[in-house]
Parts: C-alpha cells; structure tokens; sequence
C-alpha cells in the first residue's frame, strides 16, 4: 500500500524550503501551536530523565489518575483503570482503529489522518457532511442515512469519529448535534472515538463543549492529549479514556494488545510531566487561559482579513484554524488565473505568494470545493521571547511581526481575489 507524507506535514517541509531559498511566506498550513513550552513542564520533564524502565502499556498509575482527574473536573467521571496512555493521540487514534475493526464514518470535512488511518487500518472511510458553523460532528441525520446505505451495500461501519472543538473549522459543534449524533450512535450500535483535544482552547469561556460521553457513556472513546493546549507536539504523549462498560473493556482488551506490541510503553519522563499538566496547577491553567486568547485573537484578525477579501469563513470559536471558502470568486480565478479546482487555488498561493494553506480536497470533500483549511498559530513569533511577547500583552496583532504578517495577507488576498486589472 502506497501511503503519502500527511499534507499538513508536506505543506510545512514546502515553506521551509522556500523560506530557505529566500522567499517570504505566510506560514498557515501546519497546526502546531507555535508557543514556548513553559518552565513548570521544562522542570518536569528534567525531573523525570532517571524514569528509563519500561513501566505498563496503559501508562503509569500517576497519569492515569491525573488524567482521570482532569476528565472527573469536566464532567466525565472516569475510572483511572479506564485510561490508557501512548505516545500521543495520533497513535492511540490508529490503534483505537485497529482494535475496533470496520469502516469509520468520519466527518467532511475532517482532520486529514482519520481517513488516512482509516485505510491504513486496512478500511475505508464513510465520509459525511457537517452542518456549517458546527464542524467535527457529522449531521446526524446523514449518518443515519449513510451507514444504513453503506450496511445495506455489505460494509462493516463500527465507528464514527467526532472532533470538539473542530480541526480543520475551528467551530464547536452544538450540544443539540451532539446529543442527537450520540443517540444515532446507539440506535446503530456505533462506537463514537471523540477526539477532544482542543477542548481547553475554546476562545469564549461561555461557549459550551459538550462531549458524546455525556449523552452515550457506554459507548464513547475520548482522546486527548498535551500538544495543543499546552504546545508539547515534540514531546508525544496521549491519553484515551474508554467507556466503563462491557464494550469499553472489550476495546481496551484489544488495544492494550496493539500498544504492546507497537511502542511497548508511553516515555517514562514525559509521563511524569504528563501527570503534572493533567493535575492542573494554577501556572499552568494561567497559561493555557493567555494561550487561548492569544489563538483567538489572532484567529480572528486573520477572519477579518479573508472576510473583507470576499471569501465566506464562520467566526472562529476555538484553538487556531478557519475554513474560508472562495466560491464567490470562482468565476474570476478562473478567467485571471485559470484555478478551477482547491488544489489549484492552494497551489497558486503557495508556488506564486509562498503562502501555505490546504485544500478542502485533503479534509475529505470534493477537489471542486473552493475551500481550505488556514492554521494561523505560527503567526506569534520566529523566537522565544517574541512568542512569550505575544502570550503576555492585550492586543498581540499590534505587535509588528504579527502586524507584518497580518499585512502580508491582505497583500496576497488582494492579489488572488481582486480583478486582474484592479490588482494591477
């Protein structure tokens, strides 16, 4: 089986090698969360460097309390025993697949790997339509329909993949959609794996994240992890709790097996440091809460920017991403740049402008779909103390790096959505 770079990581190494050439580029492709790690998680993991042993598949006993303890302060009462660690989510999401076996319903659009593990897990992808504005959750009612007609057609559908908070959309889908996807699940006798690692980066505190566990326990998987909220993407450590009921030990039976035999057990000292970040210590909520304004507030500048070049984007609720979509514009990309297609328009920004998004055609839709996805988290700064500037004042698209790059997407929208002749 041929299996390509992941495009979020494709898109990062094509800017980095036009960075090396000398040419400017607006770095919006990859979803890393372009903040310094904080000295409390530095200590820890120091703390930690003598913690060589091989120690349990499921992880530690410590962070499986402390994570069953962030999850207990969030509503979703968990047992320590129902919490198995790995080396990030991404690889506790392929195998969660492997050890629930069959197709996936997964929504369009979505994170790029759900379908990509999907197949790699040797099965196919059953993608289905979000509502707009409330990305992540497949519209109910479409999953009832498609898994009964993909049934019908001899498919194995087990599972179906939510994202709360959204990547690619950066929306957070409804309590309603929610709970009325959880009851679709059950009616169909589908495990919902919930991935929720964005969770602690919604912008408004007031706007509700309700999970699938609340409505269907028995039958929901929720994954998480520290790279995001906590921008730990180098250190790899990921968390899953799993339904306490016949069915979630039955998973977690199965993927205990598949841990054991692919890394054996999470690293001893990001662990340890994994323990203290989920126990919550005031430092450490303090700077996720500056962490998170910062994503919106740059979030949504970036918006406004799209939105006054006429492309149609929903508002930015959480973590670091949009969605705009040039539809409007299709007829004049093609009369002045001869772009018809996402991967066209993609590749006119990133080849002529050095500005790095992906087409919606990597998220699950259509190539035809005008639409991608914009990561804006690696607009804070080039060093340390420039992204520890951005975290600590009120406004940080004032300062110039931001403002720079801010302008330099005003410049760039202006050249791909204005007319040829007005541009010129």
């Amino acid at each position: 089986m041929s299996v390509a770079v992941s495009a979020t990581l494709a898109v990062n190494e094509a800017l980095a090698e036009k960075r090396r050439r000398g040419m400017q580029v607006l770095p919006l492709g990859f979803g890393e969360a372009g903040l310094p790690v904080h000295q409390m998680m530095r200590d820890a993991l120091s703390a930690g460097g003598g913690d060589n042993a091989y120690g349990p598949v499921a992880g530690s006993a410590v962070l499986r309390e402390a994570a069953a303890g962030y999850w207990n302060r969030r509503s979703l009462p968990t047992d320590p025993d129902t919490v198995v660690a790995g080396p990030g989510s991404k690889p506790l999401l392929y195998a969660l697949l492997l050890a629930i076996g069959g197709d996936t319903a997964i929504a369009a659009p979505s994170w790029v790997s759900y379908a990509a593990q999907s197949r790699l897990a040797g099965n196919r992808p059953l993608f289905v339509p979000t509502e707009r504005g409330q990305g992540g959750v497949p519209q109910p009612d479409l999953l009832a329909e498609a898994v009964s007609a993909a049934r019908e057609q001899g498919r194995d559908v087990r599972a179906v993949i939510t994202t709360l908070p959204d990547n690619p959309t950066g929306t957070v889908a409804s309590a309603d959609t929610v709970r009325r996807l959880a009851e679709v699940a059950r009616a169909l006798d589908l495990v919902v794996i919930s991935d929720e690692i964005y969770r602690d980066l919604v912008h408004d505190p007031e706007t509700e994240v309700r999970s699938p566990a609340e409505f269907a326990p028995e039958r929901t998987v929720v994954t998480s992890g520290l790279s995001k909220s906590l921008a730990l993407g180098g250190w790899r450590l990921g968390v899953t709790r799993l339904p306490d009921s016949p069915l979630g030990r039955r998973i977690r039976a199965e993927l205990l097996g598949v841990a054991s035999e692919i890394w054996s057990s999470p690293t001893g000292p990001v662990q340890r440091a994994g323990a203290l970040a989920f126990s919550e210590p005031a430092e450490l909520t303090a700077h996720i809460e500056r962490s998170r304004r910062l994503h919106g507030a740059v979030a949504r500048a970036v918006a406004e920017r799209f939105t006054a070049a006429g492309a149609s984007v929903a508002a930015p609720q959480a973590a670091f991403y949009l969605y705009p979509d040039f539809e409007a514009h299709r007829e004049r990309l093609a009369a002045d740049h001869g772009v018809g297609t996402g991967p066209e328009l993609c590749g006119l920004l990133l080849e002529r402008y050095g500005m790095g998004v992906l087409p919606a055609v990597e998220f699950g839709e259509s190539a035809e779909a005008l639409r991608m996805r914009v990561a804006t988290s690696l607009l804070y700064g080039e060093t340390e103390a420039e992204r520890y500037a951005a975290l600590a004042v009120d406004d940080p698209t004032r300062l110039p790096w931001i403002q720079a790059h801010l302008d330099r997407l005003e410049e760039v929208l202006a050249g791909v959505a204005a007319p040829v002749a007005a541009a010129a």
